[in-house]
């Protein structure tokens, strides 16, 4: 992935970006990754390079390492954020210093430092989810006045909604120059997951195209693209001098947005060139002349261009990307006890997941959307397992060339046939996993199963090892006039163990919620410690019921 990631950075680069910006994990957790992809974007592919970082759970000497790193690299720009607490401020750690906002993080810098760094902060047009706005943007206006150079927003949907923000901010005094956020609809069940995380406003006619043609993967990316193009062009009518286009390490659709304003690269990359070093960032240049946007053609496919979170192929740089929060509960821990219960027993557990199956529930601690659609196919087979103790995490019923068109499981163009093997994901209790793995592997070859445990221990009947090759399960197909076989749901080890640290994570972020020492506090902990994560795949996607009789 980190390969592919450098070769699409190298095309990219050919865009002639004024900037590129590399995120920052919570309390650190990515700092030696993010700090080698800066030093590559400023070093080997001479982009001026924004390297995001938070203090949240960050002590001095981490923030003052990170610092050091950017300077030896070569890198003199930095988004300076407070970043989000997992679960509100009961849990929320500030640094030894006192770095309790970003405008702390930005005065910091701004000692240290001088005026070497070009600093940037984040605004928030609607909010960051807080009761009082005018408080919020009081914080706002105060990391501005510490030493900001430029404010780059979150991403928004509506252009009249950071005009109207953008007017707020220049009568408050703020005169840097303030970027709109942008980010194309990559996919449709992750931009619903974007919005209901970030509380972004939708246009109506954004919000019912995407629903007439969600179904249709290239569909939603084609409307995606086109509402891009559409807000661009009335943020540059309005006066607005660029934009922060989002890519969440995917490509095409950023390409095709610029392709259709215009912009063209080689005018942008001598923009870029000649604007050198952002510190501290001058007045952003108009935008090209934007030509007709014409009808949007379809891009060559690769593995990603339909992106399919941490079911997609582990070595797309966009893996995970669009659908892993990381192991953090989005509810205040008041809020997910009221919703979850206090349990006690393996049973209590039964019952959540049950609940949440049968629609009782509109959350898991592993998931805060309801059932997808499809799911009504298996509903009464998940019931039933969920309340033996197998508690599914995810799943899918066979289909054998089911219509593109299908209202509950087609998917991609019109005129083509879908396909999938049954697969069901789940936790298994210590007392449950002797005997059902034991029965997984009668079932070979026909059954594919996944197995592994908080403490790292892991178990498959895949082919995996050296000089064996990895297996590759494609769980989800589908076959298009004109097309190649299109496969944007795999199953393989590499992605599995990715998902299962966050998945057991997720265990302790429910644990804490409840007073340490507690009952409550101390069942999670040993259930954690004792389940498994288990994936189970049959491969007989002509026969919808047999993997049921895996579940006793």
């Amino acid at each position: 992935g980190l390969a592919n990631l450098y070769d699409r950075i190298e095309r990219m680069s050919r865009l002639g970006p004024l900037f590129v910006a590399v995120t920052w994990g919570a309390g650190g957790s990515t700092s030696q990754r993010t700090l080698e992809l800066c030093g590559a974007c400023q070093g080997a592919f001479n982009l001026d390079t924004v390297m995001h970082l938070t203090c949240t759970n960050m002590d001095l000497s981490m923030v003052d390492s990170a610092l050091a790193s950017a300077k030896a690299a070569g890198v003199r720009n930095i988004l300076a954020l407070r970043g989000d607490a997992p679960r509100g401020d009961e849990y929320w750690t500030a640094c030894d210093q006192g770095f309790t906002y970003a405008a702390d993080l930005v005065r910091y810098v701004r000692k240290q430092y001088g005026d070497y760094f070009c600093i940037g902060v984040a605004g928030y047009p609607e909010g960051q989810g807080g009761a009082d706005k005018e408080e919020e943007f009081g914080h706002f206006v105060d990391k501005v006045n510490a030493g900001a150079d430029f404010v780059v927003s979150q991403l928004v949907y509506d252009a009249q909604i950071f005009l109207g923000w953008e007017k707020k901010c220049r009568e408050a005094g703020v005169s840097v120059p303030i970027i709109p956020g942008v980010l194309p609809v990559q996919a449709y069940q992750s931009f619903r997951r974007l919005v209901h995380l970030t509380g972004a406003s939708v246009p109506e006619s954004l919000r019912s195209g995407l629903e007439d043609v969600k179904a249709n993967d290239q569909a939603v990316k084609d409307l995606g693209v086109g509402h891009a193009v559409m807000m661009v062009r009335e943020l540059r009518d309005a006066g607005v001098g660029g934009v922060h286009l989002t890519t969440l390490n995917l490509e095409a659709s950023v390409q095709r947005v610029l392709d259709a304003l215009g912009v063209q690269p080689a005018a942008a990359a001598a923009a870029a060139a000649a604007a050198g070093a952002l510190g501290p960032l001058g007045p952003l240049g108009p935008l090209a002349p934007l030509a007709p946007l014409g009808p949007l053609g379809a891009a060559v496919r690769n593995w990603d261009d339909f992106p399919n979170g941490r079911w997609g192929d582990a070595r797309s740089p966009a893996f995970g990307t669009l659908d892993s929060y990381g192991a953090a509960l989005r509810l205040a821990p008041e809020s997910a006890s009221q919703l979850w219960g206090r349990p006690h027993r393996l049973s209590d557990i039964s019952q959540i997941f049950t609940s949440y199956v049968g629609g009782q529930l509109a959350s898991l601690p592993w998931s805060d959307e309801p059932l997808r659609a499809e799911t009504q196919r298996i509903r009464d087979e998940l019931l039933r397992i969920n309340a033996l103790g197998y508690w599914t995490l995810a799943s899918q019923p066979a289909i054998d060339g089911v219509a593109s068109s299908d209202s509950l499981c087609g998917w991609g163009p019109r005129g083509g046939y879908v396909y999938q093997k049954a697969f069901v994901e789940c936790f298994v209790p210590g007392e449950l996993f002797p005997e059902f793995v034991s029965r997984l592997q009668s079932a070979a070859p026909r059954v594919t199963y996944y197995a592994a445990n908080d403490k790292g221990d892991f178990v498959t009947n895949a082919a995996t090892g050296e000089g064996v090759g990895e297996a590759v399960t494609a769980v989800t197909w589908g076959v298009f006039p004109g097309r190649a076989v299109v496969e944007p749901t795999l199953i393989d080890k590499m992605n599995f163990l990715a998902w299962r640290k966050e998945a057991f994570d997720t265990w302790r972020e429910w644990a804490e919620v409840f007073a340490k020492g507690s009952e409550e506090e101390r069942f999670l902990a040993r259930t954690r410690e004792e389940c498994w994560l288990v994936n189970v795949i049959d491969n007989e996607y002509k026969d919808a019921e047999s993997i049921w009789d895996l579940f006793k």
